[in-house]
């Protein structure tokens, strides 16, 4: 007599087994990047709904409980973060006072990223007023920004945010970013003007009363366009 029975894997049994709330935490403390509640639910053999709750309930718990951490919806999954105000202490005892953060060069071009995306490098230097290479490189380095394509104009190369930029800066997504069309009131402008390649401006070009009969222009200088910083 044949037996058509599948037998379900030991460790599956015992994974459905477990108390939820606790096999949550115990997964959330290993992960190295958000975990989706799908992910989730196929390791813990739950469904989604369900374990979309637990997480909810768990964050909800540790707020209440004035845990020094919290569980948080971040770039499309869920993990552990240690609460703003006990920053001082993780600081001090992870970095030991040697602080490792991008440069004020770095976290502009980031934000130009962010808020213009896709953009290409020449838009992002003509926004900021200088070369921007040597920063995006470092932002290519650091998983913060990616190629994504080109510009079908120019053949310029495009680059967007990660999902470990939203990560980082603990975003659920880039609809999440501040309003920031009030304080770039001239970014339209600059950018309908910018071409990959092309100085997107010249400051040491004449002014319009150099001389130069109405309706034509001067050649613009391009060995001094922009400063170079990395």
């Amino acid at each position: 007599m044949s037996d058509d029975t599948t037998e379900v894997p030991a460790g599956l049994r015992a994974v459905a087994g477990l108390d939820l709330k606790p096999a949550l935490e115990a997964v959330l403390m290993v992960v190295d990047e958000p975990a989706t509640e799908e992910h989730l639910a196929k390791v813990l053999q739950r469904p989604r709904r369900q374990i979309a709750d637990a997480l909810r309930e768990l964050a909800d718990e540790y707020t209440v409980q004035g845990r020094g951490f919290e569980l948080r919806l971040v770039a499309g999954g869920w993990r552990f973060y240690t609460r703003p105000e006990y920053a001082a202490a993780v600081e001090g005892f992870v970095l030991d006072g040697q602080q490792a953060r991008l440069t004020q060069a770095a976290l502009e071009t980031l934000a130009v990223v962010a808020y213009r995306q896709p953009v290409s490098r020449s838009r992002v230097s003509a926004v900021r007023g200088v070369n921007c290479d040597g920063v995006m490189r470092t932002l290519l380095q650091r998983g913060l920004v990616e190629e994504a394509g080109t510009e079908p104009e120019t053949g310029a190369i495009l680059y967007v945010t990660t999902n470990y930029f939203l990560e980082r800066m603990g975003l659920r997504g880039l609809d999440e970013l501040p309003e920031l069309a009030p304080f770039l009131p001239e970014a339209e402008a600059i950018e309908a003007e910018t071409q990959e390649g092309v100085p997107s401006f010249d400051p040491d070009a004449p002014d319009a009363d150099d001389g130069h009969p109405a309706g034509t222009t001067s050649t613009p200088n391009t060995t001094n366009t922009t400063t170079t910083e990395l």
